[in-house]
């Protein structure tokens, strides 16, 4: 399952300023992106670097995933780090020189700057090795963006594997360069899609609907009552959202068609919420389609849960922010994001915890995730990385102590 490369030469981070080194990676990285679980070349230049630099290399996981352990010179447990590779099937507009050279796909949500981040860490964590009390995990993983994701993958794979705990980072283009967002419990949503189809057995003339199923209106009744549910059949206190983002139906002017089709996705930052709306999303559909005459089928595709960051794991962040930046380097997060992670999928093996990484300077970084024209403050790149090798170091430190 694990076989290993290390490239012959080795290079070491002396004299070498850890900026001069990310950045050219992360354009490397964006001018090259590949999709969910198809990051072969990606996969490969990730290897490639790290083992130039000496580090071993253990791979494949997850068909395109890898990982290193950063083994220190003093006994201790294992605190793991995690990086998402793939890139989303999106246009990439902007006209700089490291624009994504893959035609319909490009890193607009960030996965570049993780997993350059994610290198940065293990090039860091590999030169002060005396300094670590146990050992560093850092994993990188295919098809964060895909359902079903890359994590579960990864775990079958055993990269949580003697894991006791596990941070990762996400780039946020609506905070301010050199701030880290921390929040305690909910941090993102869970994210399912649902289909809808209503089936009528035949079709029928417009001019006579009375004589007809109407499948096309008998789908705006049960998108109407679906928006209805959140706050009705679910906690109003638990954050939620239900929206539909596709409908499909007949060709022609004058015809009901015999089948129409909607679908999209509901969020929700509480499992139990998860659980209630699936439930009730299925029940109405079926419920109003026979009140009318058709037939309808309803199924799911299960997304990431929602990720819940560990209390103690956070303070470790804030702890070493607050020894090694300042106060001012934190924002503390007021409510959740309704986007999802699957990052959250690892907390359900083992506690963890995600921040958010701010990434604008200028109105070229401002462009919001997923936008045809994102980018980041390349300069948090360095950063971010010495705050979270410190920041594992210390938690290290203080489940030795502890």
């Amino acid at each position: 399952m694990i076989s290993e490369h290390v490239a012959p030469e080795v290079l070491t981070l002396e004299n070498r300023n850890l900026s001069e080194i990310l950045t050219p990676i992360r354009r490397h990285l964006h001018a090259n992106p590949e999709i969910g679980l198809q990051e072969y070349e990606t996969s490969r230049f990730i290897r490639e670097t790290l083992s130039s630099y000496g580090l071993t290399v253990s791979a494949p996981l997850a068909t395109t995933g890898m990982c290193v352990d950063i083994v220190g010179h003093h006994a201790g447990p294992m605190v793991a780090y995690r990086c998402d590779i793939d890139a989303l099937p999106i246009t990439d507009t902007k006209t700089v020189a490291y624009r994504s050279t893959n035609q319909g796909v490009a890193h607009l949500c960030g996965h570049d700057a993780h997993t350059t981040i994610g290198i940065g860490i293990a090039l860091l964590l590999h030169s002060q090795r005396e300094h670590i009390h146990g050992i560093v995990r850092v994993f990188f993983q295919p098809n964060e963006e895909g359902i079903p994701s890359g994590a579960p993958l990864m775990m079958a794979d055993g990269v949580l594997d003697g894991v006791e705990a596990v941070y990762a980072s996400h780039i946020d283009p609506t905070l301010p360069s050199g701030k880290y967002g921390l929040k305690t419990g909910a941090v993102t949503a869970s994210a399912d899609r649902f289909r809808v189809r209503i089936l009528a057995g035949s079709t029928g003339h417009s001019a006579r609907p009375h004589q007809a199923t109407d499948t096309i209106w008998i789908s705006t009744q049960i998108m109407s009552a679906f928006y209805q549910l959140v706050g009705r059949t679910s906690d109003a206190r638990s954050p939620a959202v239900i929206s539909i983002c596709r409908l499909r139906a007949g060709d022609a002017y004058n015809v009901l068609p015999a089948e129409a089709e909607f679908g999209g996705t509901f969020r929700c930052t509480e499992n139990s919420t998860r659980e209630t709306l699936k439930a009730k999303i299925e029940q109405t559909a079926i419920s109003l389609g026979h009140t009318f005459g058709a037939d309808v089928l309803v199924d799911f595709d299960y997304g990431a849960p929602p990720v819940v960051n560990d209390d103690g794991l956070v303070a470790v962040i804030r702890d070493s922010i607050l020894e090694t930046i300042g106060k001012e380097a934190i924002f503390d997060i007021p409510i959740p994001s309704m986007g999802a992670e699957d990052f959250a999928h690892y907390l359900s093996q083992v506690p963890g915890a995600l921040v958010r990484i701010g990434s604008c300077n200028s109105p070229e970084t401002a462009y919001v995730l997923h936008d045809s024209n994102f980018d980041i403050d390349e300069t948090v790149l360095a950063k971010t990385a010495h705050m979270w090798s410190r920041t594992l170091i210390s938690y290290l430190d203080k489940r030795t102590v502890a």
